[in-house]
C-alpha cells in the first residue's frame, strides 16, 4: 500500500499546526501518510487546485481559498453548501466539505458546554458565520457583539443565515455596548492572540452574567478571555480543542475513520505542548 499524500493550501501560510495535528491522529489509526504545507499563489488556482486534485488523496483549505476552490469541485457536501465554505477536499470524488461546525461543536461537548439559549458572538469574520451558524442550528438566540466598522459584515452573516434559519432571534450591537445573561460567549476576534495576549474583546464585568465561554484563539491555551471568565466561574474552552476535532473530522472524510474522544484529548495536549515549544512557551 502506498503512503497516502495530504496537504493544507493557503496564502500567506506561515507556522501552522496542522501537519502536527494531523501527523499525530494519522499515528492514532495507523495511516501510513504524510501531510504537507503548500503557499498557492491566488493567481494560480487555475493550474494548481487541479494538479492537487490529481497529486493528493485529500487537502485541507485555509484563508483565503475557502470559497475560492468551491468552483474546482464536482460535488460540495453538508454543512458546506449553508455557509459557502470549504475546508475538506476529498480527491477521489473532487468533493469538498466543511469540518469546522464539527470541530466547534466537539470542542464544545468536550468541556461539557451546552450550545443553547442565549448565545453572544464576538466579531464578523469568515469563522464567525461557522459559530452563529450552528448556534442556529441549535434554535439559540444570537447577539453579534463587533465594532461600529464591522456592523455591515455582521449583517450579511445574519441574512445568509436566516435565509436557512429563517425564525431565528438576532440582534446586533456594538461589542462596547453588549450587556446581559449569556447561557455561550463566543469570541471569534483575534483579540487576546500572542504575541499580544494582555488584552480581550469585552468588560471582565460581563463575564459573571455568562454560564460559558468559548475562545476561537489557541494561542496562547488558555487567553486573558479564558482566563477571567474562569475566575467568573464560567465553564470555558479554548480554541485547540477545535482545531484538532475539525483535523480529526477530515480524517474521517478521507480514510472513514473514527476517533475516540480520549485519542482526540491526547493530540490535543501533544498539539498544545508542541505549540508551546515553538513559541518558546513554558
Amino acid at each position: 500500500m502506498s503512503t497516502k499524500q495530504f496537504a493544507v493550501i493557503g496564502h500567506p501560510i506561515g507556522h501552522t499546526m496542522s501537519p502536527f495535528i494531523h501527523t499525530a491522529l494519522f499515528r492514532q489509526n495507523g495511516i501510513d501518510a504524510v501531510y504537507g504545507v503548500q503557499d498557492i499563489d491566488p493567481a494560480a488556482l487555475d493550474t494548481e487546485i487541479p494538479r492537487l486534485l490529481r497529486e493528493l488523496d485529500g487537502f485541507n483549505v485555509t484563508i483565503p481559498f475557502k470559497s475560492a476552490v468551491i468552483p474546482y469541485l464536482d460535488a460540495i457536501e453538508g454543512a458546506a453548501k449553508e455557509y459557502g465554505s470549504v475546508n475538506t477536499v476529498r480527491c477521489a470524488d473532487r468533493s469538498g466539505r466543511t469540518t469546522d461546525p464539527t470541530g466547534f461543536v466537539r470542542a464544545l461537548a468536550a468541556a461539557d458546554i451546552a450550545l443553547t439559549g442565549r448565545v453572544a458572538i464576538l466579531g464578523a469574520g469568515g469563522v464567525c458565520r461557522v459559530f452563529a451558524g450552528e448556534a442556529a442550528r441549535a434554535d439559540c438566540e444570537l447577539t453579534f457583539g463587533v465594532l461600529e466598522s464591522d456592523m455591515p459584515a455582521a449583517q450579511t452573516i445574519l441574512d445568509e443565515i436566516r435565509q436557512y434559519h429563517p425564525d431565528i432571534q438576532a440582534d446586533i450591537v456594538r461589542i462596547d455596548t453588549l450587556n446581559g445573561d449569556f447561557d455561550l460567549l463566543v469570541n471569534a476576534t483575534p483579540v487576546g492572540m500572542y504575541p499580544r495576549t494582555d488584552a480581550m474583546a469585552v468588560s471582565a464585568d460581563l463575564l459573571p452574567h455568562c454560564k460559558a465561554v468559548f475562545d476561537a484563539v489557541y494561542n496562547p491555551e488558555e487567553t486573558l478571555l479564558l482566563r477571567t471568565a474562569k475566575e467568573a466561574g464560567c465553564k470555558t474552552q479554548g480554541g485547540m480543542p477545535m482545531l484538532v476535532w475539525q483535523a480529526a473530522a477530515a480524517q474521517e472524510i478521507w480514510l472513514d475513520v473514527s476517533f475516540d474522544p480520549d485519542e482526540v484529548t491526547k493530540v490535543i495536549a501533544d498539539a498544545t505542548a508542541e505549540m508551546n515549544r515553538h513559541f518558546g512557551k513554558k
